[in-house]
């Protein structure tokens, strides 16, 4: 098993408490002038990186290199209900289209349903080269198990490379467990894809509460999993010719089986998504009550935006839980969103930072929401939305003289 292992144990005190000093889980010892590395041991490396050299190496386990050229292409699973595509699948599309033309693979689409074969055929509008079509009537809900099933068939028959999923609540239940048939990684909630020529694909996405952001690559191991949100990538203009091929797929009679029987559907009331709003308004830590809110939401409505928010508001109770942005909360990409005292955690950022146009408004100069705005106002929000507010009514006072006027 891999680990750190003690080249040099007659080191003697002084090198011992260099090592000491130097880890953070305490995972050295030091008895009978021997140093040992204890089960305690992380595997952060510090101690190879730091430490005197001569003492300590990294013992690796042996591993068989995978042929990476026996699996090809990148494909992207289509989520839907009853045949209705998510959106998420057309920007996946998008992405995959951009990755696929690193390495000159092919774009698949794997579609699992009954009764959708005409939804199929409209993905060819969208550059995908193969849509896999699994259809039957036991498939018409979404099962777990043979939806799995069907999943691992397909991978096994056509070995694609890299596989992105819509990070709904369809995929986020189906991707880890069709990764783990295949003892292959899955990243969550990726916010940046990339493609290197050897067909790793580089899979980025914050992590330890988003102070970082972690660049993750399964390097041995095929084929590759990450999922998605909603709004993070651009769907590719539909083209009016149909390009591509339809490949009817058959799974055998016993993987349909399954323990959970689909006894009726219960729709509920939709209510609005705030990631189809274009426009927003999103207030952060810096509206200081609750009674202050109609003020922004009076700025809100006179600009025909709808109102979000950041998750201390949620903490707070101020907020239905489905209007937060960010990881935590929804992915928005609006034609324009007004960050009001938002102080741009990367959390946040990740949740909004493809919308077409970013104001922030914020009294400190270095928020980090500066970064990403493409207009910034540096001053109290509680001085710059009634001054906005002002000409907002001046422009409307303005506006109906002169209509009146042109009567």
């Amino acid at each position: 098993m891999a680990g750190i292992k003690v080249i040099n144990e007659n080191c003697g005190q002084e090198i011992f408490d260099q090592f000491n000093e130097i880890c953070p889980f305490g995972a050295f010892t030091f008895e009978n002038n021997k140093m040992e590395v204890t089960a305690a041991c992380k595997m952060c490396k510090l101690c190879l990186k730091k430490g005197p050299e001569g003492y300590v190496e990294l013992e690796e386990d042996e591993k068989e290199e995978i042929d990476k050229s026996k699996y090809r292409g990148v494909t992207v699973y289509v989520d839907h209900v009853e045949g209705k595509i998510h959106p998420v699948t057309l920007e996946l599309i998008g992405k995959a289209k951009e990755l696929a033309s690193v390495i000159d693979h092919p774009v698949y689409a794997l579609f699992i349903g009954h009764n959708i074969g005409e939804k199929a055929k409209e993905l060819l509008h969208y550059g995908v080269d193969k849509v896999f079509v699994y259809d039957d009537a036991r498939l018409a809900h979404f099962s777990i198990e043979p939806y799995t099933n069907a999943f691992e068939d397909f991978i096994r028959k056509e070995n694609p490379s890299s596989i992105l999923v819509g990070a709904t609540n369809v995929g986020r239940s189906l991707a880890p467990r069709v990764a783990a048939r295949f003892r292959t990684g899955l990243t969550a909630d990726c916010t940046i894809l990339e493609m290197k020529e050897n067909t790793d694909l580089v899979q980025i996405r914050p992590a330890f509460g988003g102070n970082i952001m972690a660049q993750i690559v399964t390097e041995n191991n095929r084929p590759q999993f990450c999922t998605v949100r909603y709004k993070i990538f651009s769907a590719p203009e539909r083209s009016e010719e149909a390009k591509g091929e339809i490949v009817n797929m058959a799974l055998e009679e016993k993987r349909f089986a399954s323990a959970i029987e689909v006894l009726e559907i219960i729709k509920k009331e939709k209510g609005f998504d705030i990631s189809e709003a274009d426009v927003i308004v999103a207030v952060g830590r810096g509206v200081k009550s609750e009674k202050d809110l109609p003020m922004v939401q009076e700025f809100a409505d006179a600009i025909g935006a709808k109102m979000a928010c950041t998750r201390p508001n949620i903490e707070n109770g101020w907020f239905d839980p489905r209007l937060q942005i960010g990881l935590s909360g929804r992915t928005v990409k609006p034609k324009l969103i007004i960050a009001v005292g938002v102080s741009g955690s990367v959390q946040f950022a990740a949740g909004m930072q493809n919308s077409e146009y970013i104001v922030a408004i914020n009294n400190d100069k270095n928020a980090s929401i500066f970064n990403i705005a493409h207009c910034g106002i540096v001053g109290d929000l509680y001085e710059v939305i009634p001054e906005l507010m002002e000409e907002i009514r001046n422009n409307k006072n303005v506006n109906e003289t002169l209509e009146s006027e042109a009567v």
